[in-house]
């Protein structure tokens, strides 16, 4: 079992949408040049999952890989196995200008699930969440503060910010899906 603690202590607020903290994951940031082959070989080893598109964000048998910049990766592991797969990608890119770190304490993943997903994002975020598709990763801010968003499904959207502001981007949240704020936009 992983050492990683909750930031959020299994937060959780039901409104017109749920909005929750997942479960911890293990992350680690990539920066390399994503179109060298050992960077594809290292994220395959590490995640089984392939080097994706920009904005997107690739899934395989061992986690999955999203596109944070034209130069950096987010690989999301299992906690338990963060030790061994960071000295993978290490040893893997030894050759080669990067940098791979171990981020699992630095950030915090809370979930949004439920009809109104794109509504209670657009309030807070200037994505614009009517056309941001399924498997889109997006940098931006939330509320006041940064965070990274996807939908893996037209109910499920993931938000992923710093530990040190997780509260306030769950409070923010929340404050978006309370019952009686409904808007009707999407």
């Amino acid at each position: 079992m992983s050492d990683l603690q909750s930031a959020l202590q299994g937060a959780r607020f039901d409104g017109y949408v749920s909005v929750f903290e997942a479960q911890p994951a293990g992350m680690i940031q990539l920066r390399a040049d994503l179109a060298e082959d050992a960077v594809a070989h290292a994220v395959h080893r590490a995640t089984g999952a392939t080097i994706p598109q920009p904005l997107g964000l690739s899934t395989g048998d061992r986690g999955e890989a999203l596109w944070m910049a034209p130069d950096e990766l987010l690989l999301r592991v299992l906690t338990d196995a963060i030790p061994e797969l960071l000295a993978d990608v290490q040893d893997d890119l030894r050759d080669h200008h990067h940098l791979a770190l171990d981020v699992s304490a630095m950030r915090t993943e809370i979930r949004v699930e439920g009809a109104a997903v794109r509504e209670v994002l657009a309030k807070v975020t200037p994505v614009d969440m009517e056309t941001l598709k399924p498997g889109t990763v997006r940098r931006t801010r939330l509320a006041q503060v940064a965070a990274a968003i996807w939908l893996s499904n037209d109910e499920t959207a993931h938000v992923l910010c710093f530990r040190s502001v997780a509260t306030y981007v769950f409070d923010v949240l929340s404050v978006s899906a309370r019952k009686g704020g409904e808007v009707g936009a999407f």
